[in-house]
């Protein structure tokens, strides 16, 4: 072979070999954080389906602007110095654009992470109005805030407790007692004050003293300011106590797992969250993609699919990935077409859309308990 064909034959196999090992463009990095360990995993599960769902249906439609996404997930077990860590680490993978987290408290400081470094975040659960009253132009969420659900709760209370005793408890977290105190905001704008006032760790098992107190107040009414882990031991507690006080709370409960923890003591409770997505039309094709995984989409779950297709559209409308460009077209007002119907945001990040309705757990012809829409 000459010299000359022998060079070019050596120039094709090495273009043939970096072809071979071209993977094409670069993929565009989500991250998704949450509980995935601890006792709010359950809610950490619902944000991870949904958001690992949602980038499943994206890239096999084709991906976002030609680009595949590749989604990291985030383990912040629902404390506050994880969650600093989750957002650490994904800066340093090169995520931009983050879904998460679920739990206020730790959405709070993991959101300086982010903004410092040019990344956004859409929270599907965060709803402490703190969130996103910073001023902050990267935090956003698909669900509503604890000063509406809050007065959902507290004007029931009003209207329906007006000559009872109410007791509020909490868990001490920035959820669990934000949402506590816009109830008994309401409550009281409504003219009803509550009897008796307690907060307690979420991590006790024993609410001995706890139940003692309300049964010796003759508590008509519970409202729990907490998640479903310990909301659900207060109430199989009161009932087991000789307590038959209504139990309310808030989205906090929203898992199945809370009548897991409960037991027959769930049948009855009220909760406050926002209209059942899974009922519209649009969630249809994606339930039936979630079935198909043998996954039952709770809560959160489609919360966290929205914050995904919000996302897309926006990355795709602004031809951009970069975040404060994102960002900036995201506040705009434009309204974004999700499975939990059409979404715009202010100014704040928060969406317009809002309501929050009250929900019963009622035990299903299976026997199964579960919350339903009022």
């Amino acid at each position: 072979m000459k010299p000359a064909t022998a060079f070019a034959a050596l120039a094709i196999a090495i273009t043939a070999l970096v072809a071979g090992c071209d993977s094409g463009p670069e993929k565009l990095k989500f991250g998704v954080a949450g509980p995935m360990t601890g006792t709010d995993a359950a809610f950490g599960t619902q944000l991870k389906n949904g958001a690992e769902q949602a980038v499943a249906d994206i890239n096999a439609a084709g991906g976002i602007n030609g680009q595949q996404v590749e989604l990291l997930v985030g383990d912040d077990a629902a404390d506050p110095r994880q969650g600093v860590s989750v957002a650490n680490n994904f800066l340093g993978e090169g995520v931009h654009f983050v879904i998460g987290h679920f739990n206020s408290g730790v959405t709070i400081p993991a959101s300086e992470v982010y903004v410092e470094n040019g990344m956004l975040m859409i929270t599907p659960g965060s709803t402490n109005p703190v969130v996103t009253e910073r001023n902050m132009w990267n935090v956003f969420r698909t669900c509503g805030r604890d000063d509406q659900q809050g007065a959902v709760a507290g004007n029931y209370i009003a209207q329906n407790f007006k000559d009872k005793k109410v007791a509020i408890l909490d868990d001490k977290t920035p959820y669990g007692q934000g949402l506590a105190n816009e109830t008994r905001k309401a409550m009281q704008a409504g003219g009803v004050s509550e009897a008796l006032s307690e907060s307690v760790s979420a991590n006790e098992k024993d609410f001995s003293a706890l139940v003692s107190k309300l049964k010796n107040a003759g508590i008509d009414l519970v409202y729990w300011g907490g998640v479903h882990t310990a909301g659900g031991l207060i109430l199989r507690q009161m009932r087991e106590g000789g307590v038959n006080a209504v139990f309310m709370s808030g989205d906090g409960i929203a898992s199945d797992e809370f009548a897991a923890i409960a037991g027959p003591a769930a049948e009855g409770a009220l909760m406050t969250f926002g209209p059942d997505p899974q009922k519209r039309p649009e969630a249809k094709q994606v339930i039936e993609r979630f079935e198909a995984r043998e996954y039952k989409p709770e809560a959160y779950t489609l919360y966290s699919y929205a914050a995904v297709q919000v996302l897309k559209q926006a990355i795709e409308a602004t031809k951009s990935v970069d975040p404060k460009t994102v960002a900036a077209y995201m506040r705009t007002g434009v309204p974004f077409n999700t499975v939990i119907g059409d979404l715009a945001f202010d100014e704040k990040g928060d969406i317009k859309q809002v309501g929050y309705v009250l929900y019963t757990w009622v035990k299903q012809p299976d026997g199964r308990l579960t919350y339903v829409q009022n």
